[in-house]
C-alpha cells in the first residue's frame, strides 16, 4: 500500500472557507479519480504551526507505485491548478510519498474498509 501525504499550511484567515472547500470539492474529486482507496484528513498539533496559520495532512491510499505515477500524471496537474487558482500563496503545500509496511489491523478495517 502506498501512502500520498500532501501537507498544507493554510492561513488561518481562509482556513474554514479552505477546509469547506477540500471536503466538498477537492477532496472527493481527487478520490472520484479511481486511484486512491481511501483517504484520511488530519490537522497538525505539534510542532505548532506558524503563527496566523493552520496545517493540515491529506493522507490518500494507493494500491500499487504505478498508480500512484499514473495519477500523479494524469490528474494530479489540473487539480493542484484548481487548489492554486483558488488560494495561491495563502495555501501552501508539499508532498511526500511513503510504502505502508506494516500497519495496526484495527486500524485498516476503520481506514480502508
Amino acid at each position: 500500500m502506498i501512502l500520498y501525504n500532501v501537507t498544507v499550511m493554510v492561513d488561518a484567515e481562509v482556513a474554514a472557507d479552505w477546509m469547506e472547500w477540500m471536503r466538498t470539492h477537492h477532496i472527493p474529486e481527487v478520490m472520484n479519480s479511481g486511484y486512491f482507496v481511501s483517504h484520511r484528513l488530519c490537522k497538525l498539533l505539534q510542532p505548532e504551526p506558524e503563527q496566523n496559520s493552520v496545517t493540515y495532512a491529506v493522507q490518500y491510499f494507493c494500491t500499487s507505485g504505478d498508480k500512484l505515477t499514473e495519477y500523479l500524471e494524469k490528474v494530479a496537474p489540473a487539480l493542484r491548478d484548481k487548489h492554486t487558482q483558488r488560494y495561491g500563496h495563502k495555501a501552501q503545500a508539499f508532498r511526500t510519498v511513503l510504502e505502508i509496511i506494516s500497519d495496526d489491523p484495527a486500524l485498516v478495517s476503520d481506514t480502508l474498509g
